[in-house]
């Protein structure tokens, strides 16, 4: 069993609002944080699976008889499958705010779904549960947000393993996929989990003839972590029209497969690429449709950094999930060359930038990124850090731009 560190925040929730959505990738483990909430004592209620047909017929047939008589206190498992639901639980909880406390899970974004969004305003909470982090992994909360945004903590030294890395890059953080002994059990395992991605998660939210296209338009976006997308690109190779690659898009972007970062510009115009970057939910994943083995990536350096930036981000991403510190995750990208592959923003608009170097040695033109997103930003820019794999934690490449050694990610 491992320690999700979102629980906490779910938790917190619990006190003053009465639906919690925990939405993320089919097994990622949200019915598993959930069994454990009520095991602990931390949800005073039961659980039930829209997944079971006897319990999605009753819901289908009379969905506020099956709320009230089901109590007050409940965790509804794949929701997305009963979105008929959501209104039925806004009349119970406008009759009693205080009373009622659902948990709600999803392997389907719902929050997309037409009137589902605007059903719970204001009385619901959302989550998202990726899968396991290095930190989760290993059972060690790492401190990463809280220092970069600090203006007195600073990273210190701290050494990683390259062939580790790439075996944690390979091995990705599906719970299920962690048992798996060998890697080509876990390549089984990932075949496994794409077909009934396929044929169930993806088919039931929308009827599409070109089911078979979305692997193929999968598999090219695999090929280009790391870059800007190319839509027009994809499409033409895919064999598809732009609308219809869009649409493909949205549905595995609804399961959570892949995650856009869009770009952060200012009010120029013209010098900015403004079209968003696309993650892989999971780099085992992600190995798995390039066909990469620990070995293989051990050898080719320029093809583990594409995987290496993805591996980053992502784990960036899940540390913000929990992080008390809000930030919104951007890229930065102008057509003259310089790019940052993370920048992150908070609430008061100021401005931290992560570069990621798959190297163990730096060099000057690792900063133009971040020297230009500090001129660019100007008093917004409050830090910039290019993350790589050596060792030292080093000062001195301009005002508030550090190397960090990318072991401090998880310490």
């Amino acid at each position: 069993m491992y320690k999700r560190f979102i629980t906490k925040s779910i938790v917190a929730a619990l006190e003053d609002t009465p639906a919690i959505l925990i939405t993320g990738a089919r097994q990622t483990g949200k019915s598993t944080l959930c069994l454990e909430l009520i095991e602990k004592g931390e949800f005073k209620g039961s659980m039930v699976t829209l997944d079971d047909p006897a319990t999605l017929l009753a819901v289908k047939k009379d969905s506020l008889g099956f709320l009230r008589d089901i109590g007050k206190h409940i965790i509804i498992d794949e929701v997305q499958r009963a979105p008929e639901l959501f209104l039925s639980m806004k009349k119970l909880i406008d009759e009693d705010r205080k009373g009622w406390r659902f948990i709600l899970t999803g392997s389907a974004d719902v929050m997309t779904m037409p009137k589902v969004a605007d059903s719970l305003a204001g009385r619901i909470e959302m989550h998202t549960l990726w899968p396991l982090s290095q930190a989760e992994i290993h059972d060690k909360k790492p401190t990463f947000i809280e220092t970069l945004v600090s203006g007195e903590k600073r990273f210190t030294n701290k050494k990683s393993e390259w062939t580790q890395i790439v075996q944690a890059i390979k091995k990705g953080g599906y719970p299920e996929a962690l048992q798996r002994t060998s890697e080509n059990r876990r390549d089984q395992w990932f075949e496994s989990y794409l077909l009934s991605l396929m044929q169930k998660d993806i088919r039931e939210l929308s009827n599409i003839e070109g089911l078979t296209q979305i692997p193929n338009i999968l598999h090219l976006i695999a090929t280009r972590v790391g870059s800007t997308i190319n839509f027009s690109d994809i499409g033409r190779l895919a064999g598809v029209k732009t609308p219809t690659l869009h649409r493909y898009l949205a549905l595995l972007e609804q399961v959570f497969i892949i995650h856009k970062i869009p770009a952060w510009t200012t009010n120029a115009e013209g010098q900015f690429v403004k079209s968003p970057r696309i993650i892989l939910n999971d780099t085992g994943l992600l190995c798995h449709l390039r066909g990469e083995a620990v070995d293989s990536l051990i050898g080719n350096r320029t093809t583990a950094g594409n995987f290496f930036e993805n591996f980053v981000v992502l784990e960036i991403i899940k540390q913000l999930s929990w992080s008390e510190t809000p930030l919104k995750p951007y890229h930065f990208s102008i057509h003259q060359g310089a790019e940052v592959d993370l920048v992150l923003e908070d609430r008061k608009k100021q401005l931290y930038g992560i570069e990621i170097k798959s190297t163990a040695t730096i060099k000057e033109a690792d900063f133009k990124g971040l020297e230009k997103l500090s001129a660019l930003a100007g008093n917004r820019f409050k830090r910039g850090i290019v993350l790589y794999t050596g060792d030292q934690a080093l000062s001195g490449f301009g005002k508030n731009i550090h190397a960090v050694p990318i072991g401090a990610l998880w310490s």
